[in-house]
């Protein structure tokens, strides 16, 4: 048990500095007004999307060990501490600034998540079978059609609605990692939750890198976290046999509750308190003519042109300032 969660807040410090990461390398990138998987190529020449890549793949590992000791509902809500890490890493990396109110949120998830750690059960033995998995791929499929018509969408709802999607399609990475019966090699090839979590895993990574190019990386990270949380959780419980440890369901509640809500409160505290200008109003979707939050904004001087290459004139664009 003492592993799973060990394994569990891993990932979650993982994918929280990686997000942050690969928010930094999508903003250095010539911007998709589309739903564009070149998009994947032109990142991964960027050191610190390689490096968010690796933290990545860490994160997945000790997710994966999570998903085989823990219920799905603790190891997701578990990952909405990723939420918390991106909102303290975007501190030193992103020059964000937060207020009273974002760190009780970052505590929020944390007593959330210890109340589950204490509350949790062993995670569940039953089998969904095959079907249970075709269904998951069939799933994944669903979500790459809605991603794409997410894409059409411009502004803050298109970047919250794409971070949701693909915290669905992470959601659906957890139920097939869950779903797999045996990790010998000639059997695992036969099992369509092996195919299920790759094409689920793709998709989800194409539109969420789509999403941080439009919006605050916290609000954009938090859609993905309550989209990959609710749905898994319900399943784990409904369909995997999930449990919480007797007499501590109340306990269990309260914890996932209390971690999501947190995670919630980040993403409505995301961005800067109220503007004092008309272009912070628009910058920050609040004032007129703020059709389109991630719109570039002109600045003199800036370091970086356009297209995310080196420019030293003024009057070029960059990306939009991070949330603080």
């Amino acid at each position: 048990m003492i592993w799973g969660l060990l394994c569990a807040v891993l990932a979650a410090v993982c994918y929280g500095v990686g997000s942050v990461l690969q928010a930094v390398a999508a903003r250095a990138t010539a911007r998709s007004e589309t739903v564009d998987p070149r998009l994947l190529v032109r990142l991964v020449g960027q050191l610190p999307f390689a490096v968010g890549i690796g933290l990545d793949i860490a994160g997945f590992a000790a997710q994966f060990v999570a998903l085989r000791i823990l219920p799905i509902f603790v190891v997701q809500v578990a990952l909405a501490a990723a939420l918390a890490v991106t909102a303290v890493a975007s501190i030193p990396i992103l020059h964000a600034r937060l207020h009273s109110r974002e760190w009780l949120a970052v505590g929020a998830v944390t007593a959330g998540l210890a109340l589950l750690g204490v509350s949790a059960g062993s995670e569940g033995s039953v089998d969904a079978g095959t079907r249970f998995q075709w269904a998951l791929l069939g799933c994944g499929l669903a979500l790459g059609v809605a991603g794409m018509l997410a894409g059409r969408i411009k502004g803050r709802a298109g970047s919250v609605l794409l971070g949701l999607i693909a915290g669905l399609g992470f959601g659906v990475v957890a139920l097939s990692a869950r779903a797999l019966t045996d990790l010998s090699l000639p059997h695992l090839l036969t099992e369509p939750a092996l195919y299920s979590m790759a094409v689920s895993g793709l998709i989800a990574f194409l539109f969420y890198a789509t999403a941080l190019q439009r919006g605050s990386v916290t609000t954009t990270t938090a859609a993905l976290i309550v989209g990959e949380t609710f749905a898994p959780a319900i399943v784990g419980l409904a369909v995997l046999g999930d449990h919480a440890r007797p007499g501590f369901v109340p306990v269990a509640v309260a914890g996932f509750l209390i971690a999501v809500g947190g995670a919630i409160a980040l993403a409505r505290f995301g961005e800067a308190a109220a503007p004092t200008s008309t272009a912070d109003q628009q910058r920050h979707g609040e004032g007129p003519g703020a059709e389109d939050v991630g719109e570039p904004v002109v600045v003199q001087g800036d370091d970086r042109g356009a297209d995310g290459g080196a420019g030293k004139g003024p009057g070029e664009k960059a990306p939009p300032a991070p949330a603080e």
